[in-house]
């Protein structure tokens, strides 16, 4: 699974107190490590498959001299030549600066697949096709298409004329300004084409592991009005009822989040399929008196589609996506505290400068009885949606947040992440949390949170 393929694109509080068995902390410290030790695996193995082939810099840059040979052994020393600076460029770790530098060799020759532009839909012209009783997806032309890159960069290049090195390494720096990359060629990939491979796809092609949500623990997560009576939704099932040392306000969280691109360029589009899965748990670290146990665990898998597009939004904006899935979201518990429901959705994402939004809509699934149902008013305190947003700051920071409101009850939930950079692989992390559902066993309780942790990717918020 974790191949490099270039030619391809709680244990909880199930029991409160007195409970026989209690699993040691060495069991539960073993845990935490073993979840640790994975997500950094993750991201060592993501950043290996990147480097790709890393030669010394000795054998693999020096002076280029023209050879006054046949031009035939021209055609086949610039050849070698090319090749060589693709494997230099496959060492930047960084995806937008790694992807820029693939263009600037690519436009010296032939290419790999991979580095090949998408042709988004444009929206517009679709729509009037159908509108006029001819319905046809039409693909944005590669005049529009360039144009559209050409005054993107044209209008980075006047604010960013020099190479920007913050969270490159030396030799990646080299590696930049050998091949001729500038600043503007690198912000042509944003935060959303690289979430979304919306440009062009990703060397590591499909069925290869990726960063999704955030990976991150945040060992310090305070809540200022935990849950210490959750209810079933059965008025005959009593609830569960916890003291202040059975749930304690401050916890360890953390999350593990991976996708994988299922198949690419389907429908004769550019449109990608994606599977994700997201967990999600909150760990009584620091309850020794309860033998440190989890007090909630949220699995989401889901399946989505998406599929670039091109269109104009008022205020300088375009429209760069639009996408449709399925959630699964569930807590693995039994009654009382037994949390789960199914949801599709559509999805779009769109720019502004630096500014990213990604609203989505759902419906509910049922696919259980109204008497059986853990939460049959989730969406009460869920809402119909959500909309997550993101603002790329100068120096690798970033703030992002997503909201959540439904206007028939008058709750939602607001959360804001800030991400600043502390290693060249690691992320300094503050979250901050008001409203309802944190976890979905909170979903009907309102409470806030804040942690501070570190993200163990270059996560951007989608």
């Amino acid at each position: 699974m974790f191949a490099h393929t270039p030619s391809q694109h709680s244990r909880a509080l199930s029991q409160p107190r007195g409970h026989e068995q209690r699993p040691s902390f060495k069991t539960s410290l073993n845990l935490a490590i073993s979840i640790a030790l994975g997500c950094t695996a993750l991201q060592a193995q993501a950043a290996s498959e990147q480097r790709y082939n890393e030669l010394p810099v000795s054998e693999t840059v020096g002076e280029y001299e023209a050879p006054t040979t046949s031009p035939v052994t021209r055609d086949s020393d610039d050849m070698a030549r090319q090749t060589e600076l693709f494997l230099e460029c496959k060492e930047i770790q960084t995806s937008a600066a790694r992807l820029a530098c693939f263009d600037k060799v690519a436009r010296q020759g032939e290419a790999p697949s991979y580095v090949e532009t998408k042709k988004p839909v444009d929206l517009a012209k679709t729509i009037k096709t159908t509108i006029s009783g001819n319905p046809q997806v039409v693909l944005a032309d590669e005049n529009v298409a360039s144009r559209i890159e050409r005054e993107a960069n044209e209008e980075r290049a006047a604010a960013n004329e020099r190479l920007d090195t913050v969270g490159l390494t030396k030799r990646e720096a080299e590696v930049l300004k050998d091949v001729g990359v500038q600043q503007a060629d690198i912000e042509k990939y944003t935060p959303l084409s690289l979430a979304y491979d919306l440009d062009q796809n990703n060397e590591r092609g499909t069925w290869t592991v990726r960063p999704y949500r955030p990976n991150y623990i945040l060992p310090l997560f305070y809540s200022f009005d935990p849950n210490r009576n959750p209810t079933s939704s059965d008025p005959n099932v009593p609830g569960e009822e916890f003291s202040n040392n059975d749930i304690r306000n401050t916890e360890l969280k953390f999350q593990l989040s991976l996708k994988s691109k299922v198949a690419e360029d389907l429908f004769d589009t550019s449109a990608d399929l994606w599977f994700g899965y997201t967990q999600q748990a909150h760990w009584q670290v620091y309850n020794e008196d309860n033998s440190r146990p989890f007090r909630g665990t949220d699995y989401q898998p889901e399946l989505f589609l998406t599929q670039p597009v091109t269109a104009n939004l008022p205020f300088g904006g375009r429209l760069r996506m639009l996408g449709a899935g399925a959630i699964h979201h569930s807590n693995g518990r039994s009654d009382p505290i037994s949390r789960s429901w199914n949801r599709a959705y559509l999805m779009a994402g769109a720019e502004w400068g630096k500014l990213t939004i990604v609203p989505r809509v759902w419906a509910r699934i049922n696919n259980e009885s109204d008497s059986s149902e853990d939460n049959p008013d989730i969406e009460d305190y869920m809402g119909y949606g959500d909309v997550k947003f993101l603002y790329d700051l100068p120096n690798q920071q970033s703030i992002s947040g997503t909201l959540r409101y439904n206007p028939g009850s008058n709750k939602g939930a607001a959360q804001i992440d800030y991400v600043y950079p502390l290693t060249d692989n690691v992320n300094g992390y503050v979250q901050l949390f008001q409203g309802y559902g944190e976890s979905i066993i909170d979903y009907d309780h309102e409470n806030t949170a804040i942690g501070v942790g570190i993200v163990l990717n270059d996560w951007k918020g989608f």
